[in-house]
């Protein structure tokens, strides 16, 4: 789980570009968007897309995708639980 969430954050950089904010400054329990790492709608999108691409793997119902994306743990743990149901 801990590389797994070291490979989110590098690819929330990445896929964000992410200029004032190095994936060693986000924490796997900060918050995503808001008061937290401050992402906002359209990095949701850019998530999604990460999810798609790198995981195959998509958030089917909007309020789910609250869940999924409030922090880089809860991205890992939705990523490892439906790894697990797709093998």
């Amino acid at each position: 789980m801990d590389e797994l969430m070291a490979d989110l954050k590098e690819q929330i950089e990445v896929q964000l570009k992410l200029k004032n904010i190095k994936r060693e400054d986000i924490g796997n329990d900060q918050p995503l968007f808001g008061e937290g790492l401050g992402l906002d709608s359209l990095d949701v999108l850019e998530l999604i897309v990460l999810l798609k691409q790198q995981y195959k793997l998509r958030v089917s119902n909007p309020e789910d995708g609250l869940k999924v994306f409030r922090s880089v743990r809860t991205m890992a743990e939705f990523i490892t639980a439906n790894r697990v149901q797709n093998t």
